[in-house]
């Protein structure tokens, strides 16, 4: 599917309002079909596994999807994976020719736990959900939270290796999910905003309001989660039963008042990255749309 960059915005210059809430619901159709799913697959299993790539919107689609199961009388739990991330061992971390600890490797997670607690969830039994803090790069189980699943309650879990064969791959009654931006801009017949274009910006931004990274760190590694996904993201795709598409048309729009940083930050990448093109690309097409309040 593609969206046209007069259209937007068109609408977004006529009413701002009506465009995002139609947008708004479009999305909620398809988080409404995916509960579908999840629920016809509840006898066998209360464990959601949803996978996607960076930026694709796993932790917001989760915790909406967990919101329509609620709305329908069952409760649910969403949980972000990246809390299983073990602390980083130096002398034995997964590193990519660079050098640097290759944090989009699976060997980065624990696998092992995770499998003991989507078990002992399915058996009635608690877990303590381990906390990861971003910021001093460490797992700190003393924060973690206790989950116990009562009868007819969901639990799901998302992160980038959630379809793994170590993961998804151990507990194949679980139901599976994939997520990705997949729908690009197009302006008279071309390519304006690609679909990764906005996984970028999202990474960017959140990183810088919510994990303590700044925009140029994000940027320059942005490579490497690209290459992450190749290696191990999009080969398990196929194990998903719902594949979501998390692109919304007003994205674009919204990110535009960010533009500004994200140029400066762009400024400071080595133009040497092997991204650096398609990060210029990026930043250079947000100016032609117009701009939504991020509020």
């Amino acid at each position: 599917m593609a969206y046209q960059l007069r259209e937007i915005n068109r609408r977004i210059q006529s009413d701002v309002t009506e465009f995002l809430a139609e947008c708004d619901e479009n999305y909620a159709q398809r988080v409404s079909l995916a509960a579908d799913k999840i629920l016809s697959n509840l006898e066998r299993s209360p464990i959601v596994l949803l996978s996607g790539p960076s930026g694709s919107g796993k932790t917001t689609t989760a915790l909406k999807i967990a919101e329509e199961l609620r709305r329908r009388g069952v409760n649910s739990h969403a949980v972000a994976m990246d809390d299983y991330f073990l602390t980083p061992n130096p002398a034995t971390a997964p590193r990519p020719p660079e050098g640097s600890i290759d944090y989009e490797s699976p060997l980065c997670l624990d696998m092992d736990l995770l499998s003991d607690h989507f078990t002992a969830l399915s058996r009635g039994e608690e877990i303590l959900v381990p906390r990861f803090e971003f910021v001093r790069q460490m797992r700190n189980d003393s924060l973690g939270a206790p989950l116990r699943l009562e009868k007819n309650e969901i639990a799901i879990f998302e992160g980038i290796h959630a379809l793994n064969d170590d993961i998804a791959g151990r507990h194949p009654e679980a139901t599976t999910l994939y997520i990705s931006a997949r729908s690009s801009i197009m302006d008279e017949g071309e390519v304006r905003f690609k679909g990764t274009w906005l996984r970028i910006a999202r990474r960017c931004v959140r990183d810088y309001n919510f994990r303590g990274t700044d925009m140029i760190e994000t940027m320059s590694m942005w490579h490497n989660v690209r290459r992450g996904e190749k290696k191990f993201i999009s080969p398990f795709k196929n194990r998903a039963k719902i594949v979501i598409d998390s692109s919304v048309p007003y994205g674009p729009s919204v990110f535009a008042n960010y533009s500004q940083p994200l140029r400066q930050a762009l400024e400071l990448v080595p133009q040497d990255n092997k991204r650096y093109q398609e990060l210029h690309d990026m930043v250079e097409a947000l100016r032609h749309f117009i701009a939504v309040n991020p509020e």
